[in-house]
């Protein structure tokens, strides 16, 4: 496997990357005797083309690992080019503009708001068995992992029996300001919020919230993740579940709470219209949408998209399933629509 990447790696996250790998190679291992996944006739097909580009913005210490059990198991070469939902759909603009294709499969969040005309209909057989929100429409892409959206506060400044049920309740929170922190990005939570409380009495909410919190403007969700687990900020106003629990599965004290609305979105997979290697596409997308590779995926806290997947820790759907939960899969004139009304309410500039 050789990997690209647009952003420097630590030894920190290389160490963790060669722990993880073990991980997944042991879960890889247990599974070999249930890989439904692996049609022979298109393993076959993708042999011969003996290797593939996938372009994605999961972070190294999970995609790394997951690509090698695809590798181990079907001797499929992957190159691996990670870099950020916005850099990968700018860099696959400029290569389309320039009549190349660099690219087999792409993997982001971001999926939904590419070129519809750039990705292949197909319809991996794994995806019968996913949840029926997380498939894109004319079969362009299909959801690997749900990301959840929830604050989360650091279990060492905090205690659980002081956190706030309702959004309404946290507004009140004043002793919480300046010491809450969301990214800048989150315009799929805010979206949720006018569209559970309606756009009045959730703009009214929000208002409140910047108002009397007061909180910092992060950049990146992993970071957000680790400061609140570091004690930098006491409480994420929100963040995606399954980064808070990598935080947490890596020792760090901090936990998730959940309060309507959930707003809930996909890591996508989608494979290009003109792939260089279209058989060995085909074979890692239905992989990452198979029970070994989203099982494989939990290692880090991701959270599945199959029912017959546990979350890492157990239980994370089952408490889920009794809360108001939001699908966000945002066009990109929504998007915008959103991200403009998140930047007017937090002042971000």
């Amino acid at each position: 496997m050789s990997f690209v990447s647009a952003r420097p790696k630590s030894a920190r996250a290389l160490l963790a990357a060669l722990v993880t790998t073990a991980t997944f190679c042991a879960i890889g291992a247990a599974q070999a005797q249930d890989r439904s996944w692996m049609d022979p006739t298109l393993l076959a097909a993708a042999k011969k083309e003996g290797k593939l580009t996938f372009y994605s913005s999961i972070n190294e210490e999970e995609g790394l690992p997951l690509l090698k059990v695809f590798e181990d198991a079907t001797g499929v070469k992957v190159e691996y080019v990670r870099n950020s939902d916005s850099g990968l759909l700018s860099r696959i603009m400029v290569e389309n503009r320039a009549g190349k294709q660099g690219w087999d499969v792409i993997q982001t969040t971001a999926v939904n708001k590419m070129p519809q005309e750039l990705l292949a209909s197909y319809e991996p057989p794994e995806a019968k068995v996913i949840d029926a929100g997380a498939k894109g429409a004319a079969q362009k892409w299909y959801g690997v992992y749900a990301n959840y959206n929830t604050p989360a506060y650091n279990t060492s400044k905090i205690k659980a029996a002081d956190l706030p049920k309702t959004y309404e309740e946290l507004a009140t929170k004043k002793e919480w300001a300046g010491k809450i922190a969301i990214d800048y990005s989150d315009n799929e939570w805010i979206a949720a919020m006018y569209k559970h409380y309606g756009d009045a009495k959730g703009a009214q909410i929000v208002k409140d919230i910047v108002k009397n919190l007061k909180p910092s403007i992060a950049k990146g969700h992993l970071a957000l993740a680790r400061s609140v687990g570091a004690g930098e900020y006491d409480v994420s106003l929100n963040n995606y579940l399954n980064l808070s629990l990598n935080v947490k599965l890596s020792g760090g004290p901090i936990d998730y709470w959940i309060m309507d609305p959930v707003a809930v979105f996909y890591g996508q997979v989608g494979i290009n219209a003109k792939a260089p290697s279209p058989n060995a596409a085909r074979l890692l997308s239905n992989f990452m949408l198979s029970k070994e590779g989203q099982t494989a995926l939990t290692a880090k806290g991701r959270i599945p998209t199959r029912p017959d997947v546990e979350t890492n820790p157990p239980g994370i759907l089952k408490a889920l399933a009794g809360h108001k939960v939001v699908s966000v899969v945002l066009s990109p004139e929504e998007e915008n629509k959103w991200q403009k009304i998140y930047k007017e309410q937090f002042d971000v500039r």
